[in-house]
C-alpha cells in the first residue's frame, strides 16, 4: 500500500511562484488557489464601493485597495474586493501592510470561503477590526465587528447605513447598490 504525500507550498515559496504568473492568485496556506473572473454585477459593486470610499477617505491618512492588491491574512494571501489600510504602503509594494476594513462580494463559487475560511483568517488578523460581506444579488451586508474573543454580526439591508467608525465612513446601502440590476425579490407562496 503506497500513500501519496500531498507537497505543500511555504507563504515565500507561494509569493515568489505568483510573481511569475500571468494571472492572480490566492494562497490558502498550503497550495495557489485560481482567482476566477466575476460577474457584471460583482464588479460593478466593487467598483461603486472602491469609489464612494476613495471619495469618502480623501485628504485622510488611510487609502481604499482592492482588488489587484493582496492583503496578508493569518499566513493566507487574500485579494479582497476592496479593503482599506491606514499604514503607509511602500513604492513597489504588492502587499498591504495592516487592514484595517476588508470587503468580499459574494460569488456562488465563493460564498463558502469568504463566509467560513477568511472569516477565520480575518478574526486572526489583528489589525482587521471589520469584515464586511456584500451580497451581489441584493442590497445587504453582513458586518463582522471585532471583538475580544469573537465577531459580533449585524445583517443591513434597504435602506440601511454601513457605518466604519473605524476609519470615520458611513457609507448608505444604496449607494453602493446604486445603478446595479439586483435579482427580483422572492415571491412568497401562500
Amino acid at each position: 500500500m503506497s500513500a501519496a504525500l500531498k507537497h505543500t507550498m511555504s507563504l515565500p515559496d507561494f509569493l515568489a511562484w505568483e510573481e511569475r504568473q500571468e494571472h492572480r492568485w490566492e494562497f490558502d496556506g498550503f497550495a495557489p488557489v485560481a482567482m476566477t473572473g466575476g460577474t457584471n454585477e460583482h464588479e460593478g459593486i466593487g467598483t461603486r464601493l472602491r469609489t464612494l470610499l476613495d471619495v469618502a477617505l480623501m485628504g485622510k491618512p488611510c487609502k481604499v485597495r482592492g482588488p489587484t492588491m493582496k492583503i496578508e491574512a493569518a499566513g493566507r494571501i487574500r485579494y479582497p474586493d476592496a479593503f482599506v489600510t491606514c499604514a503607509p504602503i511602500p513604492r513597489g509594494a504588492t502587499i498591504a501592510p495592516e487592514p484595517i476594513v476588508v470587503f468580499e462580494v459574494l460569488s456562488p463559487s465563493t460564498s463558502r470561503t469568504d463566509r467560513i475560511a477568511k472569516l477565520g483568517e480575518y478574526f486572526a488578523t489583528p489589525s482587521i477590526q471589520r469584515y464586511v460581506i456584500l451580497e451581489q444579488d441584493s442590497a445587504a451586508a453582513t458586518v463582522f465587528v471585532r471583538g475580544e474573543h469573537a465577531w459580533s454580526v449585524q445583517v443591513l439591508t434597504g435602506a440601511d447605513v454601513l457605518t466604519l467608525p473605524e476609519i470615520g465612513v458611513d457609507l448608505p446601502l444604496p449607494g453602493i447598490y446604486a445603478g446595479i440590476e439586483l435579482a427580483p425579490p422572492e415571491m412568497d407562496e401562500a
